[in-house]
């Protein structure tokens, strides 16, 4: 009696960031629970101590970690150190496919080892366009280089989607599963977590957040000027800040925003605080990708210190802004809102442009359809042609 024996697909999950944990820790349980799959965890020490942390938060161990090189800044260097190191792991556990979230160093490095080798790349939250290389920069970038590599294009949006076909990618190889970021807040604001204890207790509290590379210098300068003025100016406002690790971003912070007893500049708090705070906040002002996807599902206006998003589905269902970072722009969207209940109602309701906290679901039954049914193709063969046929 002939007796079917499933195959067993490795696969290799690669983070670098806080932010990619949050987003993959969702994918990584699924492929655990998997009884055809194989999940190792590999981590590349981008983020360094973040990135420990957001384990921890989510119950997750790397089984691999290329070391934090603190010294080594360069973007080319980090890039050619990554990809060297990824590839020797590559090399050693010769996955059938390897999967990365977003568009940071980490994330091409991977794809980029992973194409040398013929590995399958998934790419998760595929399809995100600004259309301008220096917003954010060097982001933009990657994303284009990431999809010329991918092998399976998991799209957050429809529009995402659209995006990644208007390049040529063949529909059969995008998969619309929403974001995974939205599984990992519903999983986690259920348990309506605390916020962090010297989160500001005032009936309006802002949580603020900034790291982007593109607003170092004198944008975020400007954008903290009109914050602090206006916190100056409204006695039941505050800030909340947990400030990235950044150097960079950490002196701005400081030099800006210290020294005021409404203004909370806070060390990096976990993701169930983080959660905790959003809940509580009045509204959220921010450079960050995630925030704009988060916030919106717990009905919390966001302002974005940005000139432009590669998130537009949530600025046209009106419950984010894009308000760039000048001082005099800041400021007086912060008054306009506080002054406007009507308009502060309209932007505070839950939307859900980004899924339905089902993402990692799809994504991995996608996976498996993909890359199972294909046991017996040559990798090479099968990784050539999908991602030649994108052009």
């Amino acid at each position: 009696m002939n007796v079917h024996v499933p195959m067993t697909v490795k696969c290799a999950c690669v983070v670098g960031t806080r932010p990619e944990i949050i987003k993959m820790a969702p994918i990584v349980r699924r492929l655990l629970q998997a009884e055809w799959a194989t999940c190792d965890l590999i981590t590349t020490g981008q983020h360094n101590g973040l990135l420990t942390k957001a384990l921890a938060d989510f119950g997750l161990k790397p089984d691999f970690s290329i070391p934090h090189e603190p010294e080594n800044k360069n973007l080319a260097s980090v890039l050619a150190t990554l990809v060297a190191k990824l590839d020797a792991h590559f090399e050693q556990l010769k996955p059938n496919c390897v999967i990365a979230q977003g568009d940071t160093t980490s994330v091409l490095a991977a794809s980029l080892a992973a194409f040398y080798r013929q590995i399958p790349f998934i790419h998760v939250e595929a399809g995100l366009r600004t259309n301008d290389m220096s917003a954010p920069f060097p982001e933009e970038f990657h994303r284009r280089s990431i999809a010329a590599a991918t092998f399976m294009h998991c799209a957050p949006t429809m529009a995402a989607a659209a995006n990644l076909r208007n390049e040529n990618i063949p529909t059969e190889r995008i998969v619309v599963s929403g974001n995974t970021v939205i599984d990992a807040l519903l999983e986690t604001a259920v348990e309506n977590p605390a916020a962090p204890r010297d989160f500001p207790s005032v009936p309006r509290p802002i949580l603020l957040t900034a790291h982007r590379r593109e607003n170092f210098g004198d944008r975020l300068r400007h954008a903290f000027a009109g914050i602090r003025t206006f916190v100056e100016e409204h006695d039941d406002t505050a800030v909340f800040f947990p400030v990235h690790v950044n150097p960079t971003a950490r002196a701005l912070a400081h030099e800006m925003l210290s020294g005021h007893p409404r203004i909370v500049l806070s060390e990096p708090v976990s993701y169930s605080q983080i959660v905790g705070a959003m809940q509580r906040s009045w509204l959220v002002v921010t450079d960050s990708g995630g925030l704009q996807e988060e916030a919106p599902a717990l009905g919390k206006p966001v302002f974005v210190l940005r000139d432009v998003t590669e998130r537009p589905e949530a600025v046209e269902a009106g419950v984010v802004r894009v308000i760039g970072t000048s001082e005099s722009q800041v400021l007086n969207a912060l008054k306009k809102l506080y002054r406007d209940e009507k308009a502060y109602r309209e932007m505070a309701r839950p939307v859900f442009p980004y899924g339905d906290g089902r993402a990692a679901d799809r994504i991995v039954d996608g996976l498996r359809e993909r890359i199972v049914p294909d046991a017996n193709v040559s990798v090479l063969s099968r990784v050539l042609q999908a991602v030649g046929r994108g052009g």
